[in-house]
């Protein structure tokens, strides 16, 4: 790096794609996608990638319809050799979405695909600043099959301890 420059990362934070209800005696963790979740994911993907968003290190919930939105995003942006998967991402709060996000010690682009509340709750508690039609979308809700992008100086140790800039917030609409 030049002197004086500085590293560059970013937390993608993308919300399951629409899901089915639960039938009598499923647990919530095995509701899948219903159809419009399926296509919300998959149309998402070909924005990403139409938009060059495409994560360094993908982290997703292990609950049935975070697994599906991210198959569906796969299709587009080829994500199988960068994902792990994480059952905390089902439970925990937002503090400890960020914590698994910094843990990566990623110097580049991470994302986590998980459920609100916590990634509304993440998203907004590190967007103090960012594009103002961006944050105010983000500010109406986290929608399903969304995605917050959010910028910091430096690496993914950051997401746990700093805020950063919200660049873009996209939903299937934006398509």
């Amino acid at each position: 790096m030049a002197s004086g420059s500085y590293e560059l990362s970013r937390l993608f934070l993308f919300r399951h794609g629409k899901a089915a209800w639960a039938e009598p005696g499923m647990r919530d963790f095995d509701r899948k996608l219903d159809e419009q979740g399926i296509e919300e994911a998959t149309t998402m993907g070909r924005l990403m990638a139409a938009r060059h968003l495409v994560p360094d290190v993908v982290i997703c919930s292990t609950a049935a319809r975070a697994v599906e939105t991210l198959q569906a995003l796969s299709t587009s942006l080829h994500l199988d050799d960068a994902t792990r998967y994480d059952q905390n991402l089902y439970a925990t709060d937002a503090p400890g979405y960020l914590e698994i996000a910094a843990a990566t010690g990623s110097d580049g682009d991470v994302m986590l695909v998980g459920h609100n509340p916590m990634l509304e709750d993440a998203a907004l508690a590190l967007s103090r600043e960012g594009d103002e039609a961006a944050l105010d979308d983000l500010h109406m809700g986290f929608r399903t099959a969304a995605l917050a992008v959010i910028r910091f100086e430096g690496n993914a140790f950051d997401f746990a301890t700093k805020t950063g800039f919200l660049e873009t917030y996209l939903t299937p609409t934006d398509a």
